[in-house]
């Protein structure tokens, strides 16, 4: 992470000698020289945040199999290093993913540890691995916390955005499945470029990192590093919208993975992370839902209006500052431990299905080449089953229909009825159009319906927008405005942004329901 010596220190920082204990395998101590005592006790600060932040090891070798390096892309104000990687016979229009590492590693080292080359194979995307060096930075940090260099147009920045350029013009990628990850130093750059380029990355994955813009400065890098800024989500989401003014979203969607035990980068980071970016988006920053994962792993989802995760937090119990693995052979396992490379969980895999990199349609859309469908509405609901359909979509070979979040079945036609549910639960369905090699393109936009019986009411609740409320036979529309059948209640504007619950009161009669299904 940061806090390396910057040009105005007069000389370098001394660096703590480890203890026959110390697992960190970190410069050796330097004597300090004699100094101003105010200075002498910033330095030392400093010195002590780097011991902490700075100091990664791993045994990788030092040109990792297949990884390349691009001499030249375009403009590179920040002096980094361009490193790419992609499997055979990548087609075009494949998504690409931007992964940074930590300080005292290399692009190298990420590669091998990360496990996102597994999925990169798996799943068919290109990678960039950006670098930096001790020429930037003497631990090699990415500056995340100098607003030279992490700021839109400027450094470090600039220098990631010209890679993205060279690889979507080189690999024909997909512009709208352009996403970016990092660890520690490289998380908390990862931040900044999603605030900085939110036109740019589709989505983003926080590492035990650091919220976007939290430090401008060196010198006020350890508060945010170590305790807390105190800002109000507002606060926090007002400076991912200052990154770059006039933008309006769509937002990335971004995943943040943070270890409870952590005391180089303070858990409360990852609450000002989820605080930054739900309020970013305009969400709550109440979980719509929360689920146990493998390693002691929490996962808090946040939903986008329309039912589809925008924000998740993985908390993992116990887990220090590092990096996520799993080592093994199995799908959703990845990665290599070592020093900083942390065996609970595969963070690559969840984050990788996140934004839908697998085809499941999960945040940033699918694999394959078909659009998403439109017009998902439900036509029925039942004690156990909720029916569904939606308009075909052109050379679309099947459809997957999603639950949750997770695969339902699979539909050969426009129409789904997904059975063996709970009564008296609510469901939120997506379904995403399958090519003729199998592969899922983006998710259409979500659906809620909720079964009947089960103490939940008389009859059925479909929360749709009002184009869909109307296309189902819930609504009818006259002048320009969708009105409620049966009750006749006015639902506001005929179109698919206006949204509203409707609670089926008898045959063909509804009545608004807004927030009480």
């Amino acid at each position: 992470m940061p806090f390396p010596s910057s040009p105005p220190l007069p000389s370098p920082l001394p660096l703590p000698t480890p203890s026959a204990s110390s697992t960190s395998a970190g410069p050796p101590a330097r004597r300090a020289r004699r100094r101003h005592p105010a200075l002498a006790a910033v330095l030392s600060v400093l010195a002590l945040l780097a011991a902490g932040l700075g100091v990664f090891a791993s045994a990788a070798p030092a040109n990792a199999a297949g990884l390349t390096q691009v001499s030249s892309f375009g403009s590179n104000p920040g002096n980094l290093a361009m490193y790419e990687y992609a499997p055979a016979n990548l087609p075009a229009g494949a998504p690409l993913v931007v992964a940074l590492h930590g300080c005292t590693q290399s692009a190298s080292d990420y590669f091998a540890n990360s496990g996102w080359q597994k999925y990169a194979d798996l799943w068919g995307f290109a990678l960039v691995l950006p670098q930096t060096s001790a020429t930037n930075n003497s631990l090699s940090c990415f500056s995340w916390f100098d607003s030279t260099k992490d700021t839109r147009g400027k450094g470090e920045a600039a220098s990631v955005l010209s890679m993205v350029t060279t690889a979507k013009s080189q690999y024909g990628s997909d512009a709208q499945r352009v996403y970016v990850t990092g660890l520690s130093a490289g998380g908390g750059m990862t931040a900044d470029l999603l605030a900085d380029y939110p036109d740019v990355f589709a989505g983003g994955s926080v590492d035990s990192g650091l919220p976007a813009q939290c430090a401008t400065t060196q010198t006020a890098a350890s508060q945010c590093q170590y305790g807390s800024l105190n800002l109000t989500p507002a606060q926090w989401g007002d400076k991912v919208r200052a990154s770059d003014p006039g933008y309006g979203g769509p937002w990335p969607r971004v995943a943040i993975w943070q270890g409870t035990s952590d005391t180089t980068v303070q858990p409360v980071n990852a609450t000002e992370l989820r605080d930054q970016w739900t309020n970013a988006w305009g969400i709550s920053q109440t979980a719509s839902s929360t689920q146990s994962l493998p390693g002691g792993t929490t996962l808090s989802v946040y939903n986008d209006p329309q039912g589809s995760p925008a924000v998740e937090l993985y908390q993992i119990s116990g887990m220090s500052h590092g990096l996520a693995v799993d080592p093994g052979s199995g799908t959703e396992q990845c990665g290599s431990t070592g020093t900083y490379y942390i065996d609970t969980i595969c963070s690559s895999y969840y984050t990788a299905r996140f934004w839908g990199l697998d085809g499941s349609g999960g945040g940033g859309g699918g694999t394959g080449s078909l659009p998403a469908p439109t017009g998902l509405a439900v036509t029925s609901a039942t004690d156990t089953a909720v029916s569904l359909s939606w308009t075909a979509v052109t050379g679309a070979a099947s459809y997957t229909v999603y639950r949750n979040g997770t695969a339902a079945g699979t539909a050969s036609g426009t129409s789904f009825t997904d059975s063996g549910l709970t009564a008296g639960t609510s469901y939120t369905y997506t379904v995403a159009a399958v090519d003729s090699s199998g592969k899922a393109g983006p998710a259409s936009a979500a659906v809620t319906a909720k079964t009947t019986g089960g103490g939940g009411g008389s009859g059925a609740c479909f929360t749709d927008n009002n184009y869909n409320q109307v296309a189902a036979g819930r609504a009818h529309q006259s002048g320009g405005y969708a009105y409620a059948d049966g009750s006749n209640q006015n639902m506001g504007l005929w179109n698919v942004f206006t949204v509203h619950t409707l609670k089926q009161t008898g045959t063909d009669s509804y009545v608004i329901a807004d927030g009480t299904c």
